[in-house]
């Protein structure tokens, strides 16, 4: 399937292809830590939303945060343990746009923070800041870091899209032909 006007296949999203990992995390266990660790950013409860094609091994859920922030989750069926966490902005014009761009970075900063727990909250928001940066008007950015992978969608004034994934680590061949 080619992308609209590119004439390029879009790839097919790791979280949705067979054995796809997840966190060990469910998604209420992922909203109560959240909570816990951001008052200040509440997430509301997940709701199922149907899906297509993907429903036989993936649930998807979202939950709304207010009018142009949303969070959604892409779940592994049966066990509901995340294999995508994404969050959601949809510009507003106006005098509120600054601040509910700056309110979208603020969840966006602190999903990096529960994931990665060694990075201060100054050193997550550095690091959307750079994520951010690298996948600016780029339609689909990854970059991987230990065993996350962070996907930034920036589709402009369509919006903009932050996720979080698990990646399978895997030794490199050197490695194991070192050990045998």
């Amino acid at each position: 399937m080619a992308a609209q006007g590119t004439g390029t296949p879009v790839p097919t999203a790791p979280y949705l292809l067979p054995g796809a990992p997840t966190f060990d995390m469910s998604i209420s266990g992922f909203r109560e830590k959240f909570n816990l660790t951001n008052p200040s950013l509440p997430l509301n409860e997940f709701r199922a939303i149907e899906s297509s094609p993907d429903k036989a091994s993936l649930t998807r859920a979202a939950s709304k945060i207010n009018e142009n922030l949303y969070a959604s989750a892409a779940l592994e069926r049966g066990t509901l343990k995340i294999r995508s966490i994404q969050l959601t902005w949809l510009p507003i014009q106006g005098p509120e746009q600054k601040a509910a761009k700056a309110k979208a970075l603020d969840y966006m900063a602190a999903l990096i923070e529960l994931f990665t727990p060694t990075l201060s909250q100054a050193q997550s928001q550095e690091k959307l800041n750079a994520l951010l940066g690298a996948g600016k008007s780029k339609r689909y950015y990854t970059q991987n870091d230990g065993a996350i992978r962070y996907v930034v969608a920036d589709n402009g004034e369509k919006g903009l899209t932050f996720a979080v994934e698990p990646i399978k680590l895997t030794l490199s061949e050197t490695l194991e032909a070192g050990n045998k």
